[in-house]
């Protein structure tokens, strides 16, 4: 069932692919899967520590979780994330499954302006805008 496939992808198993995706970003490569793996999670709630993408995660629980699914260990906090990978210098340079930094928040680049991430208690998991608030750094992994 749907729900057994979305708890073994949060702990790693095999990645849950709903029948109706909510979006799908296009195009190959490693970013672009994380992209999608992520979407997936869209309306799942949001918990202040959490680290569940079915159950409830927060911004950098939700980022790390993500890229734990592609074997990737990523640091807990939103500040540490800003130090992972590499800057890729700018929005414009960003690509699907690049983690955006804000103060005290991040996010997953989907393409086309817009991110992923765990917002808020009230809105759980949804799609943004970017630049909705003041970028500080965007960091590619793979």
């Amino acid at each position: 069932n749907a729900a057994a496939a979305r708890a073994a992808a949060s702990r790693g198993g095999s990645a849950y692919r709903p029948a109706n995706p909510v979006t799908q970003v296009s195009g190959s490569g490693t970013g672009v899967d994380v992209a999608n793996f992520a979407l997936q999670f869209v309306g799942n709630p949001y918990v202040y520590g959490g680290t569940s993408l079915t159950n409830g995660a927060d911004c950098s629980g939700c980022v790390m979780s993500v890229y734990g699914n592609f074997g990737v260990s990523l640091p807990r906090t939103s500040g540490a994330q800003r130090k992972a990978g590499y800057d890729v210098g700018g929005i414009a340079n960003a690509q699907p499954g690049d983690i955006i930094c804000y103060s005290g928040h991040v996010a997953l680049y989907i393409g086309d302006g817009k991110i992923v991430h765990a917002a808020s208690e009230k809105s759980g998991i949804k799609i943004g805008k970017a630049n909705y608030r003041t970028i500080l750094a965007i960091r590619r992994i793979f």
